[in-house]
């Protein structure tokens, strides 16, 4: 039941820790995403506006100030901004809208969901800042410009974080369809050889050599492999590092992101990266293995939201692809590579959800 007009939200949340798109985005072109958010806030007849931003970033100020520049703006619509608390389930579309009604910026499953019911009970449209940019130059250019890009699926541009072992790690503008080692060669190419590649960032998939070489980013392309596109975050992995220790690291730090809502994530995930922890550190048999599986197997699907599928989705990716390495570990003990700094950054998180 539709209840007063409707809201729009560009969630810029960004709390991906490999990805640094919608921070550059709305550093460098936050007028850009402006004019999208006024082009949906007519489309959908919309009172209000509201962009959410990672806490502690430039992004704030630089967002902020371009709301005061925009006459029109003000004479159409109230956009305000919402500083997001540094937590990697704090962007999802219900935590974001949570914390615009004044609540905890966590996440549920259950209905209604946000176009039902969202910011002060109205129906509300959440998007990526980055669709609010697209959509700002689908209009100054039209749909056929947009298409010239692009495969038939998935039309168009994308921006993309290309990390870790690279020459040249930093954000970059790519062609959906575009093959990912030429993408890995634009940022300078590997450093030091390619174990995997970790696409979609921490809530996606590892994927292999042989998968790299052939691999085009586009969902269509990706989704034979398993993975998606999914926040753009691109971390390649040199061959001398560990995969497992790498993916270990993760996932401990994932587990201590829950929410605290449900069963699944406050144990299952704690209970899935110690495990991880021993294999990596050489103290797991054969039945940790087992258990990884069978304890993968029962966080599925179960939690309050999707984050622990997310961990579920890593953990199963990585003992697919290092799967030789797993093996190692079992026979050997821990690896030279384990010991090494984390190529995947590790942040630290805040205290607060609000």
């Amino acid at each position: 039941m539709r209840r007063g007009p409707a809201v729009v939200v560009a969630n810029g949340s960004e709390g991906e820790p490999a990805s640094e798109k919608d921070k550059l985005l709305l550093t460098q072109a936050p007028h850009l995403v402006l004019d999208g958010v006024l082009l949906a806030v007519r489309a959908v007849g919309a009172s209000e506006a509201v962009i959410g931003v990672e806490r502690g970033t430039r992004a704030l100020q630089i967002v902020s100030d371009a709301i005061a520049e925009r006459a029109d703006l003000e004479a159409s619509v109230p956009v305000r901004v919402v500083e997001v608390p540094r937590h990697y389930v704090a962007g999802e579309e219900t935590a974001l809208v949570h914390l615009i009604n004044g609540g905890e910026a966590k996440p549920t499953l259950t209905p209604p969901r946000p176009f039902e019911r969202g910011v002060n009970r109205r129906p509300t449209l959440v998007s990526n800042v980055e669709t609010f940019a697209h959509l700002a130059m689908i209009l100054q250019w039209g749909p056929s410009w947009f298409r010239a890009l692009g495969t038939g699926d998935d039309p168009g541009t994308a921006l993309v974080t290309v990390s870790g072992g690279v020459a040249r790690p930093g954000v970059m503008e790519i062609v959906l369809g575009t093959p990912l080692s030429t993408i890995i060669d634009a940022a300078g190419g590997p450093t030091g050889g390619i174990q995997g590649v970790l696409l979609g960032g921490y809530y996606g998939t590892w994927i292999g050599p042989d998968d790299v070489r052939s691999a085009r980013l586009s969902n269509a392309d990706l989704k034979p492999l398993g993975a998606s596109l999914g926040c753009g975050a691109i971390v390649v992995l040199p061959a001398q590092a560990c995969g497992l220790a790498e993916t270990a690291n993760v996932l401990t730090w994932m587990a201590g992101e829950t929410a605290g809502q449900c069963g699944p994530c406050v144990h299952g995930l704690a209970a899935v990266a110690g495990a991880m922890r021993d294999l990596v550190a050489g103290r797991a048999g054969t039945d940790t293995l087992d258990q990884l599986h069978r304890w993968a197997g029962q966080i599925e699907g179960r939690g309050a939201c999707r984050f622990p599928d997310g961990a579920v989705r890593l953990l199963r990716s990585a003992l697919t692809v290092f799967s030789d390495e797993v093996s190692s570990h079992l026979r050997r003990g821990p690896c030279t590579g384990a010991g090494q700094s984390s190529h995947l950054p590790i942040p630290a998180s805040e205290q607060t959800w609000r």
